[in-house]
């Protein structure tokens, strides 16, 4: 007895090619793929993923230099976004634990330096004991299997705003950590700078990217904060905004 698929003529190859390309991409590569040798070659074909870039308006930062991966291009682009919550202190303190809440603790007001053509409002602002906020990014829960982090290793892009008052000194502190399944530590980064009293008052830009970690990475510990050097009662310390971290690609976009 025969199936009658069996007595059906072969889809041609335009065709499964559309049908590819309007269907999930996560979909197509843990199903589609294994269906069979030519669905294979096709969902692991560089034009599939280009295919899919231009349908979605996905496109390089620099177009003059095409990805050398288009899947891992698509992938890392379509999910690149801050993982981290409550950046601007618009939601307060919202998504962040306190580690440290010395002096009168943490608090938020609106930028006294406007920031981003005073597209950023608000800052966080600390006391005259250290104040340290963190967050923990689970990469699972936020779409980055073991095997993205694994195999591909994406850059991940750190970023945070901070300025000091003119009137008191200050100091800025940043740790952070790359952390394994148990919460082990696999890499860090950490730096700390000292603002004298009476100075400029400007927003100062810290970024630094994590590259060639190696396998395990799973957690991500985001810690800044720091105080001011003068012990003045009330919020004179370090004033901190629009943190970031993000996976991206490794020329940054």
């Amino acid at each position: 007895m025969f199936k009658y698929a069996h007595l059906q003529p072969s889809v041609p190859v335009a065709v499964v090619k559309e049908i590819l390309l309007n269907l999930p991409a996560e979909e197509v590569v843990l199903k589609c793929r294994l269906v069979c040798r030519e669905w294979k070659m096709l969902v692991d074909s560089q034009s599939h993923w280009r295919g899919r870039c231009r349908r979605e308006g996905i496109e390089p930062h620099n177009t003059s230099r095409a990805p050398a991966d288009w899947q891992r291009f698509y992938f890392l682009r379509k999910k690149q976004r801050n993982l981290l919550k409550n950046p601007k202190a618009e939601e307060k303190l919202n998504g962040w634990e306190i580690v440290h809440n010395g002096g009168d603790g943490w608090a938020e007001e609106g930028s006294r330096v406007p920031l981003f053509e005073n597209t950023v409002t608000k800052c966080f602002i600390t006391s005259y004991m250290l104040c340290l906020k963190q967050q923990i990014i689970d990469l699972k829960k936020e779409g980055y299997s073991p095997a993205i982090m694994d195999q591909w290793q994406p850059n991940i892009k750190i970023s945070d705003w901070y300025t000091p008052r003119c009137d008191c000194g200050c100091y800025y502190k940043i740790f952070v950590r790359l952390l394994g399944q148990n919460k082990e530590e696999l890499r860090t980064f950490h730096d700390k700078v000292v603002f004298p009293q009476w100075n400029d008052e400007q927003w100062c830009h810290m970024t630094h990217v994590l590259k060639n970690y190696g396998p395990g990475v799973r957690f991500i510990q985001f810690i800044h904060g720091g105080k001011d050097t003068q012990y003045w009662k009330g919020w004179y310390g370090i004033r901190l905004t629009n943190s970031s971290v993000e996976i991206c690609l490794e020329d940054g976009s």
